[in-house]
């Protein structure tokens, strides 16, 4: 009876976890339509949505140390709540590049952007296929299924070399283009980054199923 309990109640965490993954999914995707149509009013929505993510964190955390508490978890359990932890605090974090994104859009304002987005909006379609399937991932604990998953971040890495190399030729040619180029190069960082937290939730993934806790691809910082 007691495991059927702890088990009702992972399940409900991990529920909260996908709940969380679908809000990162739409701030991702609203601050990257913000940036492309400088559409200064759904930045600052995201901004201000950032809030209700964060929130969700907290929330998450309580209930795991609540479970903790009061379930009498054994090391398998605890491996499985630290992992809905883990997995929360990093969905918080892509939050913030989704939110940093927005501010980015913010600050550029009215003007006219450098260059059409091309490269960046490809790099948040794949941030998101890889986040969607590394939470499924994680719901069905397939180690084989994340290990994948976690190969596919080399294409968002390219992606931000080429956008990196193409606004950096930009600044070479015509300084006066700087600002611009650099608020476009911080929007690539940003989900650059969102692509290595996903890599994370994989690695995470792998732990959970096997019990083996090891780097996957290229050393990430």
């Amino acid at each position: 009876m007691v495991r059927e309990s702890f088990s009702k109640h992972i399940k409900e965490l991990e529920e909260e976890v996908m709940q969380m993954g679908r809000m990162v999914i739409d701030a991702i995707n609203r601050s990257v339509e913000a940036l492309k149509n400088l559409d200064i009013n759904a930045a600052q929505q995201v901004i201000s949505n950032d809030a209700l993510i964060n929130k969700k964190r907290w929330d998450l955390e309580e209930k795991c140390i609540d479970l903790i508490a009061t379930q009498q978890p054994v090391a398998s359990d605890l491996r499985e709540i630290v992992a809905v932890l883990f997995v929360a605090g990093e969905l918080e974090r892509m939050g913030d590049y989704a939110e940093g994104i927005g501010r980015i859009a913010v600050m550029h304002g009215s003007e006219p952007l450098l260059k059409p987005l091309v490269d960046i909006p490809r790099m948040a379609e794949v941030c998101i296929s890889m986040l969607e399937k590394s939470l499924d991932a994680f719901l069905q604990r397939d180690a084989d299924a994340a290990e994948i998953i976690c190969n596919e971040d080399d294409q968002v890495d390219q992606l931000y070399e080429q956008v990196y190399r193409v606004l950096l030729s930009y600044m070479i040619e015509d300084p006066r283009t700087i600002t611009k180029a650099t608020h476009l190069i911080w929007a690539a960082h940003n989900l650059e980054r969102i692509g290595d937290r996903v890599t994370n939730i994989c690695e995470r993934t792998v732990f959970l199923a096997t019990g083996i806790m090891k780097e996957i691809g290229a050393s990430r910082y």
